[in-house]
């Protein structure tokens, strides 16, 4: 495994790579402890897909990510990942209503997120709050709450007016997970 580190409007984001598969992808490497910290510590340039893929998205966040995921989670954590991939730019969706969508509970949808090893590639940002932002990757207040704050504000630039308020919000349909023969995309 491969790690890189990319420049972003917010910072250097933290990227784990495999031939042309993404494994990881940390928004705040700085934040980073344990065996990640050890993994992070030999960077190697990134390829150019890769840096094309972040490139695209940061300045467009309508582009769509081609790069191949597998990644790791329970039945459910798929569910729910599935369902945030489907996720449209600029259209968050509560915590509840996806939670009503999979008939769970929006704390399981909320730990389902915080498990997610590739932000961007699933836009876990897009899922938030029904009074508010909610957390992000485990964190309620401090740097990754302002990285989803600018990817939701940054991807609010690109697309049309759409409602905030969670009651305005339809429950979306459950969708099968469609893991790893969605991933696999040849570059």
């Amino acid at each position: 495994m491969n790690y890189s580190q990319l420049p972003t409007p917010f910072g250097a984001i933290g990227i784990f790579w495999q031939d042309h598969q993404l494994i990881r992808v940390l928004l705040a490497p700085e934040l980073a402890t344990g065996p990640t910290l050890e993994q992070a510590r030999a960077r190697v340039a990134a390829p150019t897909w890769l840096s094309a893929e972040m490139e695209a998205y940061f300045t467009d966040p309508r582009h769509h990510f081609s790069c191949a995921i597998e990644p790791t989670g329970t039945v459910f954590q798929r569910r729910v990942w599935a369902m945030i991939a489907a996720l449209p730019p600029g259209c968050p969706r509560t915590y509840g209503s996806l939670a009503e969508a999979l008939d769970s509970s929006a704390r399981a949808v909320g730990n389902a997120c915080r498990a997610n090893p590739v932000p961007l590639r699933i836009p876990c940002h897009r899922v938030i709050a029904a009074r508010g932002l909610g957390g992000f990757a485990g964190d309620r207040s401090g740097r990754l709450i302002e990285i989803k704050r600018w990817l939701l504000d940054h991807e609010a630039m690109f697309s049309p007016e759409q409602p905030r308020q969670s009651e305005t919000l339809e429950p979306l349909e459950p969708l099968e997970p469609r893991w790893p023969s969605e991933a696999r995309v040849q570059q």
